[in-house]
């Protein structure tokens, strides 16, 4: 158990905690979800730096730390449609196809071949996280400016669901077609692992 795989396993057991914290509507029960999901998010940084400069990259590691991420991406996700901010059909598509690409890479790893994120995968990911920055966002600055009792509150109310659903859209397109796109180019390793 290296570091860097330590950070990794932190980031997991993070995810739960954070979403149970999260789901309490509560000023300071927000605030601190928020805090742990940056601490996560940072973890999520920290791994791959420490991995590089200590050379300690591992197969574990290469495995879980997408894991991870996924499993904190779902957890903010599910909330946000539990607490009624979010669409259940965006967010079923986001989960699905990361954990189907997951399994992709399981079945590459299988047979020794490394798959290489692609830029638009990359684009994917800066879309979930602008998408998961946002409507938190929006949760905890309404939480704050009720908390306070700001008047700022009313003028802030607008129909977040139909925007909030908009960009998730965008974004679970952007990440179903990353999916169809991996399957694509891995269809005949996939189809020998599968005989």
């Amino acid at each position: 158990m290296n570091a860097p795989n330590f950070l990794t396993l932190m980031r997991i057991a993070l995810a739960p905690v954070f979403m149970v914290v999260f789901l309490i509507d509560n000023y300071y029960t927000r605030m601190v979800a928020l805090g742990l999901f940056i601490i996560a998010a940072l973890t999520d940084l920290a791994d791959g730096y420490y991995a590089r400069k200590l050379g300690a990259i591992t197969g574990f590691g290469k495995f879980m730390d997408p894991l991870a991420d996924k499993i904190l991406v779902s957890s903010a996700l599910i909330s946000f449609v539990a607490l009624g901010y979010a669409s259940p059909l965006p967010v079923m598509l986001i989960i699905g196809r990361e954990f189907s690409v997951t399994g992709l890479r399981l079945l590459a790893a299988y047979k020794g071949v490394l798959i290489p994120p692609t830029l638009m995968a990359k684009t994917k990911t800066f879309l979930q996280m602008t998408s998961i920055g946002a409507v938190m966002g929006y949760i905890c600055l309404m939480s704050t400016l009720a908390h306070f009792q700001h008047p700022a509150r009313e003028l802030l109310r607008f129909d977040y669901l139909f925007y909030f659903n908009m960009l998730l859209w965008v974004t679970a397109g952007v990440t179903v077609w990353t999916g169809v796109d991996y399957v694509v180019k891995y269809f005949h390793m996939i189809k020998s692992v599968l005989k």
